[in-house]
């Protein structure tokens, strides 16, 4: 039987269930940090899947300034051990000096695809549902206006539609080409 037929089930069941947990613990950081309100359901669906690893943790490793430092540290060791049992499994060697960029530029990326989401999802509902508030809403609201504010100010609505969606819909892809793939390169240029 060939190794991949046991290999290839397992590297999707380890991207799919690291990626789900970075995506709560990844959301919950930056819900944290826009300062989202913890009082929907989402927010505590949230809380209550990331608290048993973060609680512990926030002991050991406290915040800074109000960043949740637990949260970067269980993001990144989260990601790291993926990419080391996929690694495994695939019966590659490897160096942490090699990974640790990777694991930077993937959580980097991350974050990036979370804002992009959200804002698509934002876009798509204020086609759809104005008017319409529920916890999702104001979830993503919450998340997706410190980044679309800025952009708001440079560009302010033209003829009534708001452009900033678009402006940091198109900007996100150039900032994965221009700062997180020369990250990612670190890594192997290490080697």
């Amino acid at each position: 039987m060939d190794s991949s037929y046991f290999s290839n089930p397992a590297l999707y069941l380890i991207d799919a269930l690291f990626g789900l947990y970075l995506i709560a613990v990844m959301l919950r950081f930056l819900l944290q940090l826009v300062r989202a309100s913890f009082h929907n359901p989402v927010c505590q669906f949230l809380v209550k899947i990331t608290n048993p690893p973060l609680i512990p943790l926030r002991r050991i490793i406290p915040g800074f300034k109000g960043v949740d430092i637990a949260s970067l540290f269980l993001l990144f060791v989260i990601q790291l051990a993926a990419i080391l049992l996929k690694l495994l499994i695939i019966g590659e060697s490897f160096s942490i000096v090699v990974i640790i960029p990777i694991v930077i530029a993937d959580l980097l990326s991350l974050t990036l695809n979370v804002f992009m989401v959200a804002i698509l999802i934002q876009v798509v509902l204020s086609w759809v549902g104005q008017g319409v508030h529920n916890p999702i809403t104001t979830t993503i609201f919450s998340l997706t206006e410190p980044v679309l504010r800025p952009v708001r100010r440079l560009i302010p609505p033209l003829a009534g539609m708001d452009l900033s969606p678009l402006v940091v819909l198109i900007s996100i892809p150039l900032i994965k080409m221009l700062v997180i793939s020369p990250i990612s390169n670190l890594g192997r240029l290490l080697t």
